[in-house]
């Protein structure tokens, strides 16, 4: 996504592109902020996406909602031992933390929201105790993490509740070795939650068929796209009413 968001950059007014599709709110704000969307008023993705997933002047649209969550190996960590984020820096999981690099914009994401929670200084501190703890230097996605934990490369990994759901719902016996070692922990359950994220779109400035693009993401926001969302996907749907996956479920 941040390739297609320099492309368009560059493109300009001669971009092709009629809708952008990225994961992760940091990457839309982010393409708001340098000007390649445009605003979009419709009735329909108002009314499908809460407000709390759209940015309040229409410039992109959350079409699916993530959960940035805990995984443990079922053999070497007790449920009880995990609590919230904040408590990965402690002593106890020193060289047990699995969790892929900073530049990737899920753990910016994060780490924007123990800013807004704890202030600069603590997450700083945040940062350097996740680092401190890690079981080896950042390499691979989300999946690679979990895959570390059922390996033994380490304990605990922090990664998007979607790669694992892929996992689960695989048929390949390699997979099903690694579900068979891992489990999901919700963090920070007595307090404000799990750490959410949205995919989503928007318009750029370029489209030239602004009208056509607005009916698609508006067919994406619809009952029919949210259930391909969730059951493909198997992401958090963001219209109230559809069911998730049974995987996450």
């Amino acid at each position: 996504a941040d390739a297609l968001i320099q492309r368009i950059l560059r493109e300009g007014i001669n971009s092709p592109a009629d809708i952008l599709l990225s994961a992760d709110a940091g990457r839309l704000v982010r393409s708001k902020k340098i000007g390649i969307l445009q605003a979009v008023k419709s009735a329909k993705l108002e009314a499908a996406i809460p407000a709390r997933y759209r940015d309040p002047a229409g410039y992109w649209f959350g079409l699916g909602i993530r959960a940035r969550a805990i995984f443990y190996a079922v053999d070497r960590v007790k449920p009880a031992a995990l609590s919230t984020y904040e408590a990965l820096t402690g002593s106890q999981w020193k060289d047990r933390v699995l969790i892929r690099s900073s530049s990737n914009i899920y753990n910016q994401s994060l780490l924007a929201s123990l800013i807004d929670h704890h202030g600069k200084k603590a997450a700083t501190s945040w940062a350097k105790g996740i680092v401190g703890n890690m079981a080896r230097r950042p390499q691979g996605g989300d999946t690679d993490q979990i895959r570390g934990v059922a390996a033994g490369a380490g304990d605990v990994a922090i990664a998007n509740h979607y790669y694992f759901a892929r996992l689960l719902a695989s048929k390949k016996q390699r997979d099903k070795d690694v579900v068979a070692k891992v489990k999901v922990f919700w963090p920070n359950q007595n307090a404000r939650g799990v750490h959410v994220n949205i995919s989503g779109g928007g318009v750029p400035k370029s489209s030239k068929n602004k009208a056509a693009a607005v009916k698609l993401m508006e067919y994406l926001a619809d009952e029919e796209a949210q259930k391909i969302y969730a059951e493909k996907g198997h992401e958090f749907p963001v219209r109230k009413g559809v069911a998730v996956s049974g995987v996450v479920a």
